[in-house]
């Protein structure tokens, strides 16, 4: 899992910085520090990808697995979490592909070009604004579950690191390793299918 980046780049100093460099330095017995920063975060980025449970829980697992076994190939000119997502992205995709929890059919999104609605992939829609607690306790939640579900893993990916996770353009083109272009690109087709999926809850689409 090492990581490429442009030369020269400066090192990142942050408490996850601190916590590495002596975990790679022989203090193994930090390692639990570092799973218990991050399981729970990991574990809904892992919901909101598989949906079921079980496979987030294997999501979890499985990433912090590699994470001990590639944390020495860590490069500090990164945030640890971007990092991290990057594993677990992977981890994710590999994951999907033998869970029988998969959806036996994804909608295709090709067919929607980037311009077929002014839908600007920097703007932010509106369920990713309303209060977390209005999404749990509603049919919308279910609805929206469903329809990002229903997204082919690829552009899943890039709306759950974008909109959910809060992840910039250029912090979900690292994880993904694409381009930033591809990601909007993506970014603005699952938003139109989200938008005609959800378009009963709002007056003005997302």
């Amino acid at each position: 899992m090492a990581e490429s980046h442009p030369p020269n780049r400066p090192a990142i100093h942050d408490s996850d910085t601190e916590l590495i460099q002596a975990i790679n330095s022989g203090r193994e017995d930090l390692f639990p520090e570092l799973v218990r920063r991050y399981e729970q975060r990991l574990y809904t980025f892992g919901r909101r990808m598989c949906g079921n449970p079980a496979d987030a829980e294997d999501l979890v697992q499985e990433t912090f697995l590699n994470v001990l076994r590639y944390l020495k190939d860590f490069r500090y000119e990164t945030k640890f979490k971007n990092w991290l997502y990057r594993v677990a992205a992977s981890t994710c995709l590999k994951q999907r592909r033998k869970s029988k929890f998969a959806p036996e059919r994804q909608e295709s999104l090709e067919t929607l070009e980037p311009e077929a609605a002014a839908v600007a992939a920097d703007s932010v829609p509106k369920w990713v604004q309303m209060p977390l607690e209005k999404l749990l306790n509603e049919e919308l939640a279910q609805t929206l579950q469903h329809a990002i579900h229903s997204l082919p893993e690829a552009y899943r990916l890039v709306v759950v690191l974008r909109d959910m996770e809060g992840f910039s353009t250029e912090e979900a083109a690292r994880i993904l390793t694409i381009s930033d272009a591809n990601v909007k690109v993506r970014l603005h087709r699952a938003r139109l299918f989200l938008r005609e999926k959800l378009k009963g809850y709002f007056d003005h689409g997302l």
